[in-house]
């Protein structure tokens, strides 16, 4: 096989990102946004910080 003829053929991975999608960048992508929900999902920093009014003896009847 000369150089020509190995130029000419494309590698797997892009034969395969055309054929089926790059899965790995959406994988990537989906990872991403799962662990952004998590993270708000997760986020007792307003119940932190309402403990620590009423410990400070803050009072407020919209919390």
């Amino acid at each position: 096989m000369s150089n020509s003829e190995t130029a000419a053929q494309q590698p797997i991975y892009e034969r395969l990102v055309r054929e089926r999608g790059d899965v790995p960048a959406e994988a990537r992508q989906a990872a991403q946004q799962v662990q952004r929900r998590a993270n708000e999902a997760l986020d007792w920093s307003d119940v932190r910080a309402s403990h620590k009014k009423r410990e400070e003896g803050f009072f407020s009847a919209f919390d």
